[in-house]
């Protein structure tokens, strides 16, 4: 039996965003419990537009899983390590009998003793990738095998791809959708909309997001909230949603421009998202798909599983500028909290 439960779910916007392979306006779902979520977005949904729209850019797209292999001797497993980096080309064939869309396109390797650890990345066209990789992987494991027979198997999954955990390797390499987004917003927008200035911006992203994520001992994170963001998002979209442990890193910057106004960018290294395969086929989830123009193209395969990862980002931005605005001044993050959920004014 399976029962159901219900998230409140609203959609924000539109946002304006200019990617470099599309451009438009786009409502957003976002499903959550924290009802300031959906007007402090919405807030920075109004204000981005107002400004022209946001930027985005995809800087890398690959889905990670590892493998632990056994050798007989650190030697052994630096030797067999080396030769996989000069030349893996005899493992595309083993990964492609596995999909139809997954291609393996880098291996990185790690030595501890005589462990061997494979950090795999793949492209896996419109789909997030969970179990597409770890078939891939099975299957490379079978090969590596048969090839190098003083190999002897460990695990399927190493820890260092590294799935729903936070880690400086995926800050560093990045896993699923490496996105930034960004904008300039006016001085005189600033002031208006948001009721703070570019300095304060400035000065609360690197006394807070910054300093403070040093003190708290961050691994390669300094924002605000993106996690609220990604999970209201994921569940709208039907993604596994413990993938917002990765998707919490990245990294806010702030700069006041030559010209006094305000540049304000979000770098999210891993955003872990799908347009196929598990939890997409549910109804609701297939339309709000749909209404994110966010349905796979055969004859473009990924460029969806991009469009929803851009989205996402863009989506990033709207909350962590409306928040960030939010805590510039004294009382107005409490004063919303008690007139959205507790209808105190």
């Amino acid at each position: 039996m399976t029962s159901y439960t219900n998230i409140p779910t609203k959609t924000i916007g539109p946002i304006k965003i200019h990617a470099i392979t599309w451009q438009g306006e786009v409502t957003v779902p976002m499903a959550t419990f924290e009802t300031t979520l959906w007007p402090s977005t919405q807030r920075g949904a109004k204000v981005t537009a107002m400004a022209g729209g946001i930027y985005v850019t995809t800087l890398k797209n690959c889905m990670t899983r590892s493998v632990l292999l056994y050798a007989p001797d650190a030697q052994a497993a630096a030797k067999i390590a080396q030769e996989l980096q000069k030349d893996f080309s005899f493992l595309h064939a083993v990964v492609a009998e596995t999909s139809n869309f997954c291609k393996l396109e880098s291996i990185y390797p790690e030595v501890v003793g005589r462990n061997l650890y494979l950090r795999f990345s793949f492209f896996t066209g419109d789909a997030a990738g969970h179990n597409m990789t770890t078939k891939a992987a099975d299957a490379i494991i079978k090969r590596l095998l048969g090839r190098y027979l003083n190999l002897s198997y460990g695990s399927i999954s190493a820890n260092l791809c590294t799935d729903k955990k936070v880690s400086a390797i995926n800050g560093i390499l990045g896993r699923g959708k490496t996105v930034t987004a960004e904008i300039t917003l006016p001085r005189a927008l600033c002031e208006q909309e948001l009721h703070t200035t570019p300095e304060c911006l400035v000065q609360l992203n690197i006394n807070k997001n910054l300093i403070g994520s040093i003190l708290a001992g961050g691994n390669r994170s300094a924002n605000a909230h993106y996690a609220n963001i990604l999970l209201a998002t994921y569940l709208a979209t039907g993604q596994d949603a413990a993938n917002i442990v990765e998707g919490s890193q990245g990294i806010t910057q702030v700069e006041v421009t030559s010209k006094g106004d305000c540049y304000f960018s979000v770098n999210l290294p891993n955003i872990i998202v799908g347009t196929t395969g598990h939890g997409k086929h549910h109804s609701e989830i297939q339309e709000n798909l749909k209404k994110l123009a966010c349905i796979p193209d055969t004859k473009h395969p990924g460029q969806s599983s991009i469009r929803l990862a851009e989205i996402i980002a863009a989506t990033t931005l709207c909350g962590e500028l409306s928040l960030l605005s939010a805590q510039t001044n004294m009382g107005e993050l409490t004063q919303s909290h008690m007139l959205f959920e507790r209808n105190i004014k």
